[in-house]
């Protein structure tokens, strides 16, 4: 059974493989059908678009025999800009090609035929180009295929990476009425230090050097915060600081770490296959990093039952690790771990289990975003026991409300209130 048939009334229309009669002087205003009238003629040779150099020279050729029997005369300005079209369009994912490259898009969110939404240095707008119903199957196809997951009538959504690492989500009626709906959070190829976050104004820099200290000494620090604040840039940025001798088991849902440590080991889950086989949890990958020897286990994103299996390891001989947790607050985000680790269904008190967490954790990081997308450090807490089940969360570190201002990741919040780690203030207490 082919992708489309499992959702026959979203099925695409017959596809028509003859030059378009109507083919209009501006070829570009009838791109879709062009297109389709080159990839009918490559079909019909046997050909595969595999990207490369020669796959592109042959599109060229073919480009050049459809304008001509349609009569259609381009310059060679616009011949090569109609080219790179179409070779978007056959070759890569379509319209969405230009935002791909656009180092300052961050993720781009499909809503449906003709609505195409991203955002950029940390703020939402149009992005500026639209999908018709046959473009936006066709991307799906091109998404769901070479990742090889599954989607279909029973189970209208999936995710995935594509090849550079970038992360995707779709979903297809019914679950989506409207059409399908498309995410895509580019994989960024750069990576932030911590001089360069306290430069654009991420964090103080003190607090920076705050966290090294607390990093360098062995304390075990969450990284909470909401969507796109920046959790992984800074956990990588304080990864980097972790010692040369000491052995990291980084273990993620999609390789976006690559610590530069000599002793480091990467583990990364795995989806199911189409057929439901084969998947790799991060629980799965926690529970194989304890059997490696690790000094430091840092996990992405904790988000499901591998709550309860880092809580473990946390309190058996691994301090120094990190993590990142979504949460509203750094009460939140301990409260949150409690719950994720409760998923795993192993019969622990509460108050056992709020112990552990505890003792898991010494310091808690909140990010946030502020009104114009820029990301920062919102405060630092200290995670004190005062006895069984009583925690309190003393602030090392609270930022004021920022200042609006240029640059990455989102573009900086200005200057926050507090001096060092280790001068706290009145706290809260969790539990």
């Amino acid at each position: 059974m082919g992708f489309l048939s499992a959702f026959p009334s979203w099925r695409r229309g017959r596809a028509t493989w003859a030059v378009p009669s109507g083919l209009l002087p501006d070829v570009r205003s009838d791109l879709g059908n062009l297109a389709e009238a080159v990839r009918g003629r490559l079909l019909e040779r046997g050909f595969s678009f595999q990207g490369a150099p020669q796959d592109r020279l042959l599109l060229r050729e073919q480009v050049s025999e459809v304008l001509a029997e349609a009569g259609v005369v381009l310059s060679p300005s616009k011949r090569n800009a109609l080219l790179s079209q179409v070779a978007d369009a056959l070759l890569g994912l379509d319209a969405l090609e230009g935002l791909l490259r656009d180092p300052e898009v961050d993720e781009i969110m499909v809503n449906g035929p003709g609505s195409v939404w991203v955002e950029r240095r940390g703020k939402l707008e149009p992005g500026g180009v639209a999908l018709s119903r046959d473009q936006l199957w066709r991307l799906v196809e091109k998404l769901v295929g070479p990742a090889g997951v599954r989607v279909d009538a029973l189970r209208p959504w999936a995710d995935g990476r594509l090849p550079d690492g970038s992360r995707f989500h779709v979903a297809l009626p019914p679950i989506a009425p409207g059409g399908p709906a498309v995410c895509i959070r580019k994989f960024r190829s750069t990576r932030w230090s911590l001089p360069g976050l306290v430069e654009v104004g991420f964090l103080p820099k003190e607090v920076a050097e705050g966290l090294v200290e607390a990093v360098k000494g062995g304390m075990s620090l969450l990284i909470s915060g909401g969507t796109s604040t920046g959790k992984t840039t800074l956990l990588a940025a304080l990864a980097d600081v972790i010692g040369g001798r000491e052995r990291i088991v980084t273990v993620e849902e999609s390789p976006e770490l690559r610590l530069a440590q000599p002793n480091v080991v990467s583990l990364v889950a795995r989806p199911p296959s189409v057929d439901g086989a084969g998947e790799v949890t991060l629980r799965d990958l926690v529970r194989n990093a304890l059997r490696m020897r690790p000094d430091r286990i840092i996990v992405g994103e904790v988000r499901g039952p591998e709550a309860f299996d880092m809580l473990q390891a946390l309190n058996t001989g691994h301090e120094g690790s990190m993590c990142t947790l979504h949460a509203n607050g750094p009460e939140d985000a301990l409260g949150r771990l409690e719950n994720l680790a409760l998923m795993a269904g192993v019969p622990v008190p509460p108050r056992a289990l709020r112990d552990q967490v505890a003792r898991a954790f010494q310091l808690v990081v909140h990010l946030k975003r502020g009104p114009e997308g820029e990301r920062f450090v919102s405060s630092v807490r200290r995670v004190v026991r005062r006895g069984p089940g009583r925690v309190d969360l003393e602030p090392e570190y609270e930022a004021v409300v920022p200042r609006l201002g240029k640059g990455e990741p989102g573009g900086p919040p200005g200057q926050g209130t507090s001096g060092r780690v280790g001068e706290g203030r009145e706290g809260s207490r969790w539990g």
